[in-house]
């Protein structure tokens, strides 16, 4: 007599939401600090105004990546050892919800610490606190809302052959 099987959607979670994170983190990153250049890791404390301050936004901005890039690291590593569990089903709304969730997370819990606690940076600079940074956190509670909102669309679903 075969026992059925307990069905698991945690370790996709888990995994979409590692690369959400590391991959939240590099869209800030790569967009708001190296394409728009509308502020650095450290550019309230260090404006960007002389040599010595864009080295050293450049040099904490390459440890924010390095951390970004570790998020997906093991955001990879996790859904690889999700993949190869038989009792989690591969479920696409599951998973880009996770990845959603984490987005979510990296804007709330980043600009919640760097914008307002530690007051590092700002969403753009010229303008310090502002309007933007309340919207840097709202778009992660709506991020949030919404990937949790698709994983839940899910939580009695089993994917068929696995």
């Amino acid at each position: 007599m075969r026992q059925q099987q307990t069905t698991t959607h945690a370790p996709l979670i888990t995994a979409g939401t590692f690369l959400g994170i590391g991959m939240g983190g590099f869209v800030d990153g790569i967009l708001f600090h190296q394409i728009l250049q509308l502020h650095g890791m450290l550019s309230a404390k260090f404006p960007k105004t002389t040599i010595a301050n864009i080295e050293i936004n450049m040099f904490w901005d390459g440890m924010f990546h390095a951390l970004t890039w570790t998020m997906t690291a093991v955001g990879l590593v996790l859904l690889w050892k999700a993949g190869r569990r038989a009792e989690v089903p591969w479920l696409g709304k599951v998973f880009v919800g996770s990845l959603f969730l984490g987005l979510g997370l990296f804007n709330l819990i980043e600009g919640t610490i760097d914008h307002y606690l530690l007051n590092l940076h700002h969403v753009y600079e010229a303008y310090g606190q502002s309007i933007y940074d309340l919207l840097f956190l709202i778009s992660g509670v709506i991020f949030i809302a919404g990937g949790l909102m698709a994983i839940r669309s899910q939580r009695d679903v089993v994917a068929p052959g696995r």
